[in-house]
Formats: C-alpha cells, sequence, structure tokens
C-alpha cells in the first residue's frame, strides 16, 4: 500500500550499536546518534503501569528495583533501531542481561519495546517502555526456567498426541475446538471431584 511505502521512505534505519552497563549510562549513549538532549522533564511510561515525570526519578527507580531483584549487574543493548524523523520519534528492541547477586537465582535476559518521543528543539519529551510484565517477573524469581522445562518436557508431546488424535479424527473446526475447550476443564473438575 501507498501509505506504507511512504512511511518507509521517511524511515532512517541506521545501524547504531550500543552496549552499557546502567540505564544512565544507556540512556546518554542512544540519545548521541541523534543528537537529543534529556531535560529532566519527561513523560516516562512502563507498560502503562508506571508513570514516572522526571530522569532522576527513572533512575532511581532503576537503581531500587534493581538491589531489591538481586541484579548484581544489567548490561543493555540496542537493537532494530528505527527513526522516523517526521514523527520526532526513535524506537527499538531493548536486551538486557542481568546477573544476579546470589547463586540461586538464575541470570537472565529480556527484551524490551522503547518508544522515544522528541519536540523540535530535539529534547526527549516522552518515552514509552512496553514489555511482558508476567515473563519479566518469572524470570526473575527463576521459574520462567522452570516453565520453559515444562512446556517443553510436558506439554508439548501431549499437546503433540492431542493434535494428531484431533486432526485424524477429521472433526476439525471452531465449533469442535471450542467445544473441547469447554469440556476438558469441566471433566477434570468432575474426576477431581469438584463438581
Amino acid at each position: 500500500p501507498k501509505r506504507i511505502l511512504e512511511k518507509h521512505d521517511s524511515i532512517d534505519a541506521r545501524k547504531c550499536l550500543v552496549a552499557q552497563v546502567g540505564l544512565e549510562n544507556f540512556i546518554r549513549s542512544i540519545t548521541a546518534p541523534l543528537d537529543l538532549t534529556l531535560p529532566n522533564a519527561v513523560r516516562f511510561n512502563m507498560n502503562g503501569n508506571g508513570r514516572m515525570q522526571t530522569w532522576e526519578d527513572v533512575y532511581m527507580a532503576e537503581r531500587v528495583y534493581t538491589q531489591c531483584l538481586g541484579i548484581s549487574k544489567r548490561i543493555y543493548q540496542m537493537h532494530a533501531f528505527t527513526h522516523e524523523p517526521d514523527r520526532k520519534l526513535a524506537y527499538f528492541i531493548l536486551e538486557e542481561h542481568n546477573e544476579r547477586t546470589l547463586p540461586f537465582l538464575p541470570g537472565f535476559d529480556f527484551n524490551v519495546l522503547v518508544f522515544t518521543y522528541y519536540n523540535d528543539r530535539n529534547e526527549v519529551t516522552a518515552v514509552d517502555v512496553q514489555y511482558d510484565q508476567l515473563s519479566f517477573f518469572l524470570n526473575c524469581f527463576g521459574l520462567a526456567q522452570l516453565h520453559a522445562w515444562f512446556v517443553e518436557q510436558v506439554m508439548t508431546p501431549l499437546t503433540i498426541v492431542w493434535a494428531k488424535a484431533y486432526h485424524n479424527s477429521g472433526l476439525v473446526n471452531p465449533f469442535t475446538f471450542m467445544l473441547q475447550l469447554i469440556l476438558f476443564p469441566v471433566l477434570l473438575m468432575y474426576y477431581w471431584g469438584i463438581l
């Protein structure tokens, strides 16, 4: 479509490699390629749940929750940097590598989508950070690895057996699928004596 082609004509997707330890160092590094400045006032939106109004608050919050979660070192890297000058918008995928202070808590990597808005004076005015919060906290508590093992070793083989049997039945359609989603939990609850 014409709109998509026009949009891509105005997108600057130059390669911009940044890897820094600590959020403040990372943010200062990623604003350099576009000559953006960081006035203290900013609308910083964390997944629509946490909104901060100053960079001081953003850096302080990161330091506090890093300590609370037992993260000893955070290395931030930027991938897929895209700049849309007409919209005064730059966005990218942020990869966090988190090392832990306690040996029983596993380190983990996590990806975040970051949108950065700026004004005519090249001042960053707003940052919108979007990520899967549940996955983040599952990683923090080491449960993501347990969940991944369970899905790979237990759920996937059972799902493959079910899919083959369902496909071979010749009854594959949205109605029978929804019926299974309703009946299976009901039968389990009946079997366990809940119903």
